[in-house]
């Protein structure tokens, strides 16, 4: 993990890389005091960096972790504390993972297999740019992976330089209607409006996750509270930790401010996976409203007696509200090209 203005790696404590009670009483209960402890900061194909107080790893899982492994959530992801053996100055062997205070994730495309997007996050900023990206049901979509992964989501409204005030007051009034319990930032780059705010919100020690589509400006935001463009490394060599300069997928960095962050690239798909509890949670005016239906076995899409399809039909809920609680709630594969409307 790189400093925001050097980029050269500094002795750290685990403590500012988000480490704590949690993390330390499962190294003690597991009996793991002989092993190494790092945060996995980088992923690669087959290879993971991993930040210990005193540097940096170039790291591999077991022979052993791979052959038990049932899904990807068995394999270490970016933000994951993880235990080690270290094979020289440079390299070592992960030997397994630390529980997780909780995971982000989704189903990856039409083939539904669980792709883990990080770990042990504390909030995930939901960027939307202002121009044809701006859509409300993207933003519940993404609120739903938040709140399964019991992570609070920051809505970041972005490239606000783009449109009129009166237009960003239009849309400022759509979101703070439709997600009054969310906290939201209006931001530009060009103009340096919000950076304040948003540094502001970061606190030393806890892990912001950047989520949004390609193009939004997730980087462009990273770079500046950075302070300097960010260097991601690929084409890695094992036994240098060395490569070219190049454009990788999640990667960690620690702001001045003692701040985590995690860049991630853009999501085309949006799939849900895992527990209800973010439906529940994001569209609780309708499971309430379910409730009162005349069959317990309501699919809210078509039965007589149903309170969630007359409440549309009075106008209490939006209509693509509803359309995309059914999406979310019945798994459908959702695509942004194909479900474009606010």
């Amino acid at each position: 993990m790189e400093t925001a203005k050097t980029g050269k790696v500094k002795e750290i404590k685990l403590e500012d890389m988000g480490y704590g009670s949690f993390f330390e009483s499962n190294m003690k209960n597991l009996k793991l005091n002989n092993y190494l402890v790092g945060r996995v900061i980088a992923q690669y194909k087959g290879l993971y960096r991993v930040r210990i107080e005193s540097g940096e790893y170039l790291a591999k899982i077991t022979g052993k972790q791979m052959s038990d492994a049932l899904s990807r959530e068995d394999y270490p992801a970016v933000g994951d504390w993880v235990y080690m053996t270290e094979v020289d100055t440079e390299r070592a062997m992960i030997n397994g993972i630390l529980p997780r205070k909780n995971i982000l994730r989704k189903n990856d495309g039409n083939n539904r297999e669980i792709r883990i997007i990080a770990a042990n996050i504390d909030v995930a900023f939901i960027i939307e740019s202002v121009d044809k990206d701006y859509n409300l049901n993207r933003f519940e979509r993404y609120f739903v992976l938040a709140k399964n992964g019991n992570i609070k989501p920051v809505i970041v409204l972005n490239k606000i330089d783009l449109v009129s005030k009166e237009e960003l007051s239009l849309k400022m009034g759509q979101l703070k209607d439709r997600f009054n319990n969310v906290d939201i930032i209006p931001s530009s780059i060009i103009a340096e409006h919000g950076l304040d705010e948003v540094t502001r919100y970061i606190k030393r020690g806890k892990t912001y996750c950047f989520l949004g589509s390609s193009g939004v400006g997730k980087s462009s935001l990273i770079n500046k509270l950075l302070g300097r463009p960010a260097i991601k490394i690929g084409g890695l060599n094992l036994h240098t930790g060395k490569g070219k300069h190049t454009t990788t997928g999640r990667e960690m960095y620690l702001l001045e401010n003692g701040g985590i962050v995690i860049d991630n690239p853009g999501m085309r798909e949006i799939g849900m996976s895992g527990s209800s509890l973010g439906i529940d949670s994001l569209f609780s005016e309708i499971i309430k409203l379910s409730k009162n239906c005349k069959y317990g076995n309501c699919t809210h899409s078509h039965e007589p007696g149903c309170e969630v399809i007359k409440a549309v039909e009075e106008g209490k809920i939006h209509h693509s509200r509803y359309d995309n609680y059914l999406s979310i709630l019945y798994g459908h594969d959702w695509n942004e090209d194909k479900w474009n409307y606010i």
